[in-house]
């Protein structure tokens, strides 16, 4: 490759653009060499370098409509600039004042801006690529001929999430432009040692994907180029990977360092500098003098100095408190339905699949994606003839790839739809893991965007399915904050409950057990009607103890009581994991005096003992006993179903609850 730039003027491009572009690539070249500075004097305490790389951020976000999203990275100064967001703001951000985008929540670009339609990157950088196939997916489904860019690095391609986001779009059809910047490195990692083909672009073949390589320094390369892709995507809509030839001049971040960079490849990529050398060719073409270029940097640097004292002058954050707790989920404001009292039997399947049905009447902009959703109606038949009446565009497929999914539900949620994923078996969300916990559940805490997602969850054991299709892992998510987590255990609490989660602009797991699917019957109100989330069902009312359960283990506390009718016990079904209703359980337990709380997940780690720990701290003055749990065994699920029996705790119960009573 020649450390010569060619610049080629398209004649389709004015005077006055090509001066903007150099404009647009200066002012993120002076805010870095300022940083820097501020880096040093101790006055920021991070920076990630896009020195060399300004005229990939800045192509790419000139040829874009303002209306049309863009999902940068770290090294993506020139988006925010481009799309002239004010420096203060991103000068407060930096500094982790309170007029940043995140509330001196998050640092440096993690962070995102409706206004300006930027989605701010997660560390996890995968991910990134299939929010933007949920942007896309909205976009195609609205009709409205937008196109998406999204950014990553080279080291960032050898994730799953590149391949699942990239197979993805290519099946739907998405108009995304993914932007790979290779720029040599994964931190310190040469690309080489990386992946095996010469080109990243060459990736695209495998996905039956359009793909083209593009000198990352030559902005009028890159500006032309990506106008040209993003105008035919508009008209016919699909995904193009682009890989942009370019460098990292400086460290991954300032500590870092370039000690494992050859001289020789830092000196090539310092003349092909695309500031230095689109400067010179403004010049020899008689666009720039020597003048204005003085007078655009005196202009730019008086910005910078004028919006740094504005964030300088902003006081610290004082922490509040009531400010963190209220901003880990978005308040909801959709109204409780009240159910109508005409009432038909049906099975905990069929109020789910009901509950599903009238959402999907109710909200045109809600989408159903997972496995076998479609004509197949999911491996339970919960979805069974939806495609017939919703489409298939509402009602999608998706390839095996439970991260991207989940990712482009976040993404149809930041384009203003809703969505739900249906995990095949619960087990496998394990899978889908990182976007969950790192994306859906920090979204509204880190920028204020609502993650309008519902994760349904078959789950559970007591049907002979083995360790891989059995668990009940509701506290993987009961431990992270900005989730909620719903466990019905009766058909009419599971449609208001699905219902209600739908509605809610927060993520919400929705645990349904299998084993009660097809076995467990109740008249269940016909209308669309809510159940409130986060309040726990008084089933039973006594004396003589509290029992404290949900899912399936309820109807196993049920039938013992049903042969011990001697037993005097308030039952709690609680409905709600996360939030807990604890004033429901605190009430009982001040009344009563003993409580014994039942999972069918295993005993340690589960929501049990923070139950119990909370009533201790909560209700020791009342207790007339030690909180006792009761739940399965220490193992992986097993299959053969004797040893399935032994491992759940529903031989247990009986015993254990007689055990505390007679304390």
């Amino acid at each position: 490759m020649s450390s010569k730039i060619d610049f080629i003027k398209p004649l389709s491009i004015h005077n006055d653009t090509l001066l903007s572009l150099y404009k647009y690539m200066l002012k993120p070249r002076l805010i870095e060499e300022k940083m820097l500075i501020l880096l040093r004097q101790g006055k920021i305490s991070k920076w990630f370098s896009g020195i060399g790389q300004e005229a990939i951020s800045v192509g790419v976000t000139a040829a874009l409509e303002k209306e049309e999203y863009i999902l940068p990275m770290h090294r993506n100064l020139g988006v925010f600039t481009t799309r002239e967001i004010p420096l203060h703001k991103l000068f407060s951000q930096w500094q982790g004042k309170m007029n940043g985008f995140t509330k001196g929540r998050d640092r440096s670009f993690h962070f995102g801006a409706q206004e300006y339609n930027i989605v701010g990157m997660i560390s996890h950088l995968g991910p990134q690529l299939g929010v933007a196939d949920g942007i896309a997916l909205a976009n195609l489904l609205k009709k409205n001929n937008k196109v998406c860019a999204v950014f990553s690095g080279d080291g960032a391609t050898s994730e799953g999430d590149f391949h699942e986001a990239l197979n993805v779009a290519a099946v739907w059809n998405l108009p995304v432009l993914f932007c790979i910047e290779n720029n040599g490195y994964g931190l310190s990692t040469p690309s080489l040692e990386q992946f095996k083909c010469e080109h990243i672009a060459d990736k695209g073949i495998g996905y039956g994907m359009e793909s083209h390589i593009i000198d990352g320094n030559n902005i009028l390369e890159v500006y032309s180029k990506v106008s040209q892709l993003a105008k035919s995507v508009r008209e016919k809509p699909r995904p193009i990977l682009l890989e942009f030839k370019t460098f990292r001049m400086r460290g991954h971040e300032e500590a870092s360092g370039t000690k494992y960079v050859p001289q020789a490849d830092l000196d090539f990529w310092a003349a092909k500098d695309p500031v230095e050398n689109y400067q010179e060719f403004l010049k020899n073409e008689g666009i720039l003098s020597e003048a204005l270029e003085v007078f655009l940097k005196t202009e730019i640097v008086q910005e910078i100095n004028e919006h740094l004292q504005i964030a300088f002058d902003e006081e610290k954050i004082i922490p509040n408190l009531e400010t963190e707790l209220n901003d880990v989920y978005q308040d909801d404001a959709s109204n409780e339905i009240t159910p109508s009292t005409k009432k038909k039997i049906i099975r905990f399947v069929d109020a789910i699949s009901e509950g599903l049905e009238q959402s999907m009447e109710k909200h045109a902009d809600l989408v159903i994606m997972g496995q076998d959703v479609a004509e197949y109606g999911g491996v339970f038949k919960v979805t069974d003839g939806f495609v017939a009446k919703f489409g298939k565009e509402r009602i999608r497929n998706t390839p095996i790839c439970e991260s991207a999914i989940v990712s482009a539900a976040y993404g149809l949620s930041v384009n203003g739809m809703k969505a739900i994923v249906e995990m095949q078996f619960a087990d496998f969300v394990s899978s889908g893991f990182n976007p969950i916990v790192n994306l859906l559940a920090k979204s509204h805490y880190r920028w204020q965007q609502k993650a309008d997602v519902v994760i349904r969850m078959p789950c559970g054991a007591d049907i002979g399915a083995g360790p891989f299709h059995s668990q009940t892992n509701e506290a993987w998510f009961t431990k992270t904050p900005g989730l909620k987590v719903v466990y019905p255990a009766f058909p009419q609490d599971a449609k208001g409950l699905l219902i209600a989660a739908i509605n809610e602009p927060n993520p919400v797991l929705f645990f349904e057990h299998k084993a009660l699917y097809r076995s467990v019957y109740q008249e269940v109100s016909e209308n669309y009607f809510t159940t409130e989330i986060g309040k726990a069902a008084l089933l039973k009312e006594g004396t003589q103890l509290t029992i404290i359960s949900y899912g399936a283990a309820i109807h196993w506390v049920l039938e013992v009581l049903e042969n011990n009718k001697h037993i005097s016990a308030d039952v709690i079904d609680l409905r709600t994991l996360q939030p807990l209703d604890v004033e429901t359980i605190y009430t009982s337990v001040k009344k009563t005096g003993k409580a014994i709380v039942v999972q069918e997940d295993s005993l340690f780690g589960g929501i049990s003992s923070d139950i119990s720990a909370l009533i201790n701290e909560n209700c020791y003055e009342h207790l007339d006993a030690p909180v006792k749990r009761v739940a399965s065994l220490e193992t992986p699920i097993p299959f053969d179903k004797n040893l399935e029996n032994q491992y759940l705790p529903k031989n247990r119960i009986e015993k254990a609850i007689l055990s505390l009573i007679e304390y």
